[in-house]
């Protein structure tokens, strides 16, 4: 299968770059700057410049570009390129695969969205057709996933993938919090009675690869593990592996004042369950926590 990119050298990108050549698929990767190895493609998003042909050549396109979310304080400007990362790149890909010919046009579009899609639920738990929450993050994600639409009304399958936070030692929710952990100074985040829904990086890449070749699967898709649990819950098992205490709690009003904007989202509780992936036979290999965390500090 060839499979264009975007996002290709992010956190989750790299490493499914990494897995699809193992399984021996052609990966193509589009690029902001000039072309340096044959398996890249210049696309310029924000002006929704991207050669059809690129597209064209493609079995699936998998999007999973986006500015992070927790790298930086929420500015206005930061909050605005968030917003315009996602929406722009997801437009450009969405509008071109609709403008092909129907013989030319990929077969499935693989595009990223996030948990923040419901928002904070509290204790309640929701699967994929629960409604769009409330905030800044639930906004982005109605927006985002809204731009798929020109390729799913050209009938193309179009998997909107709804992911969580996914476990790994070098990114995403858990890099930074092993240097204080390891140094004994670290703890639950506000309360710690907010949900958190992880899943593996293997399940995750998993569930990736799961997606491209499943024809009868369209729509929203939680990437989350099937068994969240509380922020609480989640320091006192990585505390547990690393063998060190987890005692200082960091209180609300800190992280207000570190994150500004984006503390609200990282204090939220979003209590996320997968439906599609378990209804259509996908088995996950962490499908708790403690083995989910083992396999992001060790593999």
């Amino acid at each position: 299968m060839r499979i264009l990119m975007a996002g290709a050298s992010g956190f989750l990108g790299t490493r499914l770059v990494d897995r699809l050549t193992r399984d021996g698929h052609q990966v193509v990767r589009l690029v902001r700057r000039t072309p340096r190895n044959p398996d890249e493609r210049r696309w310029d998003p924000s002006a929704g410049q991207l050669d059809p042909t690129v597209v064209a050549e493609a079995d699936a396109v998998v999007n999973l570009a986006g500015a992070g979310v927790g790298d930086k304080r929420w500015t206005d400007e930061y909050r605005q390129l968030i917003r315009t990362s996602r929406v722009d790149t997801t437009t450009t890909l969405a509008v071109m695969i609709a403008g092909l010919p129907a013989a030319d046009r990929p077969k499935v579009l693989l595009n990223s969205s996030a948990v923040g899609w419901y928002g904070d639920t509290g204790d309640r738990s929701v699967e994929e057709d629960a409604p769009a929450g409330e905030g800044f993050l639930a906004d982005v994600c109605r927006v985002w996933e809204a731009a798929t639409r020109p390729a799913e009304d050209a009938g193309v399958r179009v998997v909107r993938l709804r992911t969580g936070l996914p476990l790994h030692r070098d990114g995403g929710l858990l890099k930074p919090q092993l240097l204080p952990f390891r140094l004994g100074v670290a703890g639950r985040l506000g309360s710690g009675r907010q949900w958190l829904p992880w899943i593996s990086m293997t399940d995750w890449l998993d569930a990736t690869r799961f997606l491209l070749d499943r024809d009868d699967v369209a729509g929203p898709v939680n990437m989350v593990g099937p068994a969240p649990v509380t922020n609480a819950e989640f320091t006192k098992e990585l505390a547990r592996q690393l063998h060190r205490p987890a005692v200082i709690p960091i209180p609300a009003l800190a992280l207000k004042v570190a994150l500004g904007g984006f503390a609200q989202d990282a204090l939220a509780s979003t209590r996320v369950l997968p439906g599609v992936l378990p209804r259509a036979g996908f088995t996950y290999r962490h499908p708790d926590l403690s083995s989910a965390l083992h396999a992001a500090l060790t593999e």
